[in-house]
């Protein structure tokens, strides 16, 4: 079975980028499955930051292929701007992107309702990236959507036209009124179709199929994080995609019985972007060290991250629902010099204590309950091998692997490739 999943256990920005960047050249295929720009997925290397917000996280390795799959939404404009910015990398686009004709395109007004939606909300808003992901998604499942095999169609202005004139209309129900210079967006948006137009557009879960026949090795690149999935996440504040495992299949057209190794990434804390329930949220001088030691600010927003104390009740919530085989743990370096580390082992209830994810985690529902331990000191940052690893450090490891019943095979000491642990398990 050569298809691996990589997805992100918490509400997003766990360091999926990076990962796949790193585990690329075990793979002839790097296949992006759900979401759009929504997502951030930051590489470094090379003293470069790189920051996908669509492309899969493998193009920066010439022999492998990204494909944008069926379960994407697509902004023709960030995309373009994406591309453009790796010019000066001598990517070879032909060979190395292909888009999925299923993939959903957003459109400019797409974005409009999704800011007016989101500005209709006032105190209530859910956190959303302003991206159009919402609203393209609801045509989608409404049957309306337009799709990125339209755009070869000789009759594609029509169908455009049409679903502009009923999002135009769909605005008048808000009472809030949004600026916008709709000329200005589709004269961007059309430049942008006819860069997509030159690209490998193809029928991927046929390409997919063929590959998988041919046992090539195939990962499956996520975004967002499981506790942000539409039916397993702390609705109403979250994505319009599912996140999970499940999402991948979907996403792809790869079935289930193909699936080898679902790759679980999370931080060695908890952070939140947005609005939403956050029961181990730090209000606090840690919660403020965490968020700059971490620099922790949306690689697509630029909003602050709330930071918090590792959560193994969501964590092995997200764990089971994803059939998480291998563990992955991010940012380790950013809790060194915190002299006690907490970790929430439970929730109290309605006065008691429950193990599990409960249907609402808002602060009226849950009470977590900590375990302490011992910090550690000392700079992970310089380790190459495991054996560096300080004892109080290495006991925090233990502890969550007892606890999620999973080894954590690869430890990430900092953002650039060269500083990720595998580990002799």
């Amino acid at each position: 079975m050569p298809v691996d999943i990589i997805l992100g256990l918490q509400w997003g920005d766990e360091g999926k980028g990076k990962i796949v960047d790193v585990l690329s050249k075990q793979y002839k295929i790097i296949a992006r499955f759900q979401g759009g720009p929504n997502a951030g997925h930051t590489l470094e290397f090379d003293g470069i930051k790189h920051v996908l917000h669509t492309i899969p996280s493998g193009i920066f390795h010439n022999s492998i292929i990204n494909l944008i799959g069926n379960g994407v939404v697509i902004d023709p404009v960030i995309l373009e701007k994406e591309i453009k910015s790796l010019y000066k990398y001598n990517i070879n686009f032909s060979k190395s992107l292909f888009i999925s004709r299923k993939a959903h395109l957003i459109l400019p007004t797409h974005r409009i309702l999704d800011a007016a939606s989101e500005a209709s909300k006032g105190n209530k808003k859910i956190g959303s990236t302003l991206k159009g992901i919402g609203p393209t998604y609801m045509d989608k499942t409404g049957r309306n959507g337009i799709r990125v095999g339209d755009i070869e169609k000789s009759n594609w202005i029509n169908k455009y036209n049409q679903l502009k004139e009923k999002h135009l209309k769909l605005l008048n129900f808000y009472e809030v009124k949004i600026e916008f210079d709709l000329k200005k967006f589709e004269k961007e948006f059309f430049q942008a179709i006819d860069l997509i137009n030159e690209m490998n557009i193809i029928d991927s879960e046929v390409f997919l199929h063929n590959e998988i026949k041919s046992n090539v090795n195939i990962l499956a690149e996520g975004a967002q994080g499981s506790l942000l999935d539409i039916d397993f996440g702390s609705y109403p504040y979250v994505t319009s995609s599912n996140t999970t495992a499940a999402g991948a299949c979907t996403g792809l057209g790869i079935p289930p019985n193909q699936l080898n190794n679902i790759i679980g990434i999370f931080k060695a804390y908890s952070t939140r972007v947005g609005s939403g329930p956050f029961p181990t949220e730090l209000s606090n001088s840690i919660g403020k060290k965490i968020a700059k030691i971490g620099n922790e600010f949306g690689s697509t927003t630029g909003r602050s991250r709330r930071c918090g104390w590792l959560d193994l009740v969501s964590l092995k919530y997200a764990v089971r629902i994803n059939g998480i085989t291998k563990l992955i743990m991010m940012k380790s370096d950013v809790l060194s010099g915190i002299e006690k580390i907490k970790i929430c082992v439970g929730y109290e209830m309605d006065g008691k204590k429950i193990d599990y994810f409960p249907y609402s985690i808002e602060k009226h529902s849950v009470i977590p309950i900590y375990k302490e331990l011992k910090g550690w000191f000392e700079d992970l940052t310089k380790i190459e091998n495991e054996n560096e690893f300080p004892v109080n450090f290495k006991n925090y490891i233990s502890y969550i692997e007892k606890e999620l019943n999973i080894p954590i095979s690869i430890i990430s000491v900092g953002p650039n490739r060269k500083q990720t642990i595998f580990r002799n398990l």
